[in-house]
């Protein structure tokens, strides 16, 4: 099968697994407002958020660079740099949950949120974030061993039947104060269970990786070079509507925030699909930078980015019809995210088009230079809520994190053109193709 089909038949699958996931999670939410109410529903999504910035902080950066190091010492053969690598990672993650436990609830109280949702719920939300890193780190190592449905499949189907599961077992509670409460608990206690069974695939896919090469000097040091920027820059991008929701929660109700809550995890779930692909074509793309084979490595860049810019299209159409009944089964009031919904989704096929240029630019050992456009995306956004959100609310807070994407998908463009003499966008595939001699007749 050639690279175009291999792509799309494997994303494909990928993809379909995170729509089912993402169908348990959306009926949860959508029994929560009903339930429960769209109070309880808008500070769930506010955990969320906040697990997930503290779950991506806490590997210091090494799930980030987690699929470009195992894809690497795969290739080379370098086992025993492959086991330190994944000894500093996890260590990390443990290190930083003692911290979390020692200093996170002194530090709630400090900064004047000793009585809100994340207090109240302190020990089940630091569960969550630790086993949320756990499958951040887990599933990046095995993406890079070429085992992408072990990788995701606990993130993206697991993870949301846990998550289903608790909200039945719990919601008959005397009140949905206690039901809340309880559901937490079990999220967070399953969620550990089921990040150290995801590890058990990561110790199983050791083998993997030949023992050929005697380990190299300076490996940590380089590790630290890409994994340090990488946690700015997945924070400012993978998490960039975690970031939003938490800007947000002064500026809209909290029905409006479980509104455009709700639509910033349809998006996710959008962008899933274009993620995949490049989860897909990484270890391939890897390997060719690792041989030095430029070429082989700008046409896999160029192809992932063609079917990615094709996804996202009909992704973005696909959710323009389906928007209003997806936000009806949450209840009347949702409707009214359908357009701030789509703003959303043609800002990801904006970013789509633009490429993968922080992949790129790490890969050229220049992932600093990713740093400062990401900065600019994020700033543009709280400028833009600030201006838009009060007079605008919903659009507002659609069309200002449309900005910020554009803002930081075409820097990291320019920057990744300029610096490391590639374009990355779609551009870059019609030019390679027009560059194919004609065959001899």
């Amino acid at each position: 099968m050639n690279l175009h089909g291999r792509l799309a038949s494997q994303s494909g699958i990928i993809f379909a697994a995170r729509l089912g996931g993402a169908g348990l999670v959306f009926l949860a939410q959508a029994m929560i407002a009903r339930l429960w109410g769209p109070q309880l529903l808008g500070e769930y999504l506010l955990v969320t958020a906040t697990v997930n910035l503290i779950a991506v902080v806490m590997p210091l950066g090494f799930h980030t660079v987690g699929t470009y190091f195992s894809a690497e010492y795969r290739a080379r053969g370098e086992r025993r740099l492959f086991l330190t690598f994944l000894m500093r990672a996890y260590g990390n993650v443990v290190g930083a949950f003692v911290l979390l436990l020692l200093a996170g609830a002194p530090f709630l109280t400090l900064i004047g949120l000793g009585h809100g949702v994340l207090a109240d719920h302190f020990v089940p939300v630091a569960l969550l974030a630790f086993g949320t890193a756990l499958v951040y780190v887990n599933g990046a190592v095995l993406v890079g061993l070429k085992r992408p449905f072990a990788g995701f499949f606990a993130d993206t189907m697991f993870r949301p039947m846990l998550v289903i599961a608790a909200f039945l077992a719990t919601m008959g509670l005397a009140s949905p104060t206690e039901g809340f409460s309880a559901m937490l608990w079990v999220v967070g206690l399953g969620y550990v269970a089921i990040a150290l069974m995801h590890f058990g695939f990561v110790i199983a896919s050791v083998d993997r990786v030949a023992d050929n090469m005697p380990a190299r000097p300076d490996e940590a040091r380089r590790w630290w070079r890409f994994a340090l920027p990488w946690v700015l820059i997945s924070l400012g991008t993978d998490f960039f509507f975690d970031i939003d929701l938490l800007l947000l929660s002064h500026a809209l109700t909290r029905e409006e925030l479980a509104i455009f809550g709700v639509c910033t995890r349809i998006f996710s779930l959008v962008s899933f699909g274009v993620a995949a692909v490049y989860a897909v074509t990484m270890p391939d793309m890897f390997e060719s930078e690792a041989k030095a084979d430029r070429a082989a490595f700008r046409r896999k860049v160029g192809e992932a980015n063609l079917v990615a810019s094709a996804i996202s299209v009909a992704l973005f159409l696909g959710i323009v019809l389906t928007a209003p009944l997806l936000l009806r089964l949450f209840g009347l009031s949702f409707v009214a995210g359908a357009l701030p919904l789509a703003v959303l989704c043609l800002a990801l096929v904006l970013r789509s088009v633009m490429g993968p240029a922080s992949l790129v630019l790490s890969i050229h050992n220049r992932p600093y230079a990713s740093l400062p456009f990401v900065a600019l995306g994020i700033g543009s956004l709280a400028l833009c809520n600030w201006l838009l959100v009060p007079p605008f609310g919903l659009m507002g807070a659609a069309f200002s994190a449309m900005i910020a994407i554009t803002v930081w998908s075409v820097g990291q463009w320019w920057i990744a053109l300029r610096t490391a003499g590639m374009d990355v966008s779609i551009m870059q595939w019609f030019r390679s193709r027009r560059a194919v001699p004609a065959p001899a007749e």
